[in-house]
């Protein structure tokens, strides 16, 4: 599974969850970091990535236009990186079922 970390999030998740998600990546590492949304949707429809966020943004892009990319909503305020990572490593199966899914676009953790 191909996660693209939101600058919103911590950079240190790419390593901390590559057992169960690898190949994931960070904006920072692709120059997106001061990219605007449209941008980072462009980039990750075109390299094959789920966006992992706490932007409202791009939930109310995947409403509108639907996937790919696909996008997970993680809606657990401003929460330290071992929280997320925590909710991250419990919504794995939930993620990965997102991203086989033909109907699904948009999940929401809490």
């Amino acid at each position: 599974m191909k996660l693209l970390f939101d600058q919103n999030l911590s950079r240190k998740l790419v390593n901390r969850l590559s057992d169960i998600f690898p190949d994931s990546s960070h904006v920072q590492f692709h120059n997106l970091t001061e990219a605007d949304d449209g941008e980072i949707w462009e980039f990750a429809k075109e390299q094959g990535f789920c966006i992992i966020t706490q932007d409202a943004d791009f939930a109310e892009r995947s409403r509108l236009y639907g996937a790919p990319p696909k996008v997970v909503w993680l809606r657990c305020g401003n929460a330290p990186t071992s929280e997320v990572e925590a909710i991250l490593r419990a919504g794995a199966d939930a993620i990965q079922e997102l991203i086989n899914s033909a109907t699904l676009d948009c999940l929401e953790l809490y």
